[in-house]
C-alpha cells in the first residue's frame, strides 16, 4: 500500500509533524508576545511622567469568558474584565488608559481634573472640586 489506500498510517505519519509545527508556532507567538511587552514597559519607563488637566469621555469594559475542564470531565467557567477609561484632553486629544476596577469604578464619564500617566501607563487621577454646597 502506498500509505493512504484506506488505511490509518498516514495519522501516525502527519500527526506527529503537524503537532510539532502547531507547537513551534505556538512558541514563537509566546516569544512574540513577550517581546512586545518588554519593549512597551521599557517605553514608558523612558517616558516622562506627565500630569495634564483632562476629562473622562467614557467607560468601557471588556469580559473574557473562559471555559476549564478537568480530568473527569466537569466543566467549569469564569470571566476576567479589563476595565478602560477614555480621557480628553484641552488640545482635544483622546487617550484610553487601562484601569484596576476599584479605580474605574471611582470614575464618572464628564469627571473633569487632572490625570496623571507615564507613556501608555495610567499613574492616577484628581478629580478637580467644584465646590457643591
Amino acid at each position: 500500500m502506498d500509505g493512504f489506500g484506506g488505511s490509518e498510517e498516514w495519522m501516525f505519519t502527519i500527526a506527529p509533524e503537524f503537532i510539532a509545527i502547531m507547537f513551534v508556532i505556538l512558541f514563537i507567538i509566546i516569544i512574540f508576545q513577550l517581546f512586545n511587552g518588554a519593549r512597551q514597559w521599557k517605553k514608558n519607563e523612558e517616558s516622562p511622567r506627565l500630569t495634564v488637566l483632562a476629562v473622562v469621555k467614557s467607560k468601557r469594559t471588556k469580559v473574557t469568558r473562559h471555559v476549564h475542564t478537568n480530568d473527569q470531565h466537569i466543566s467549569s467557567q469564569s470571566s476576567s474584565t479589563i476595565y478602560f477609561s477614555t480621557f480628553e484632553f484641552e488640545g482635544g486629544d483622546r487617550f484610553e488608559f487601562p484601569l484596576s476596577g476599584k479605580e474605574f469604578g471611582m470614575l464618572a464619564e464628564g469627571d473633569s481634573g487632572t490625570l496623571t500617566f507615564q507613556g501608555t501607563r495610567y499613574l492616577g487621577f484628581a478629580r478637580k472640586d467644584h465646590g457643591v454646597s
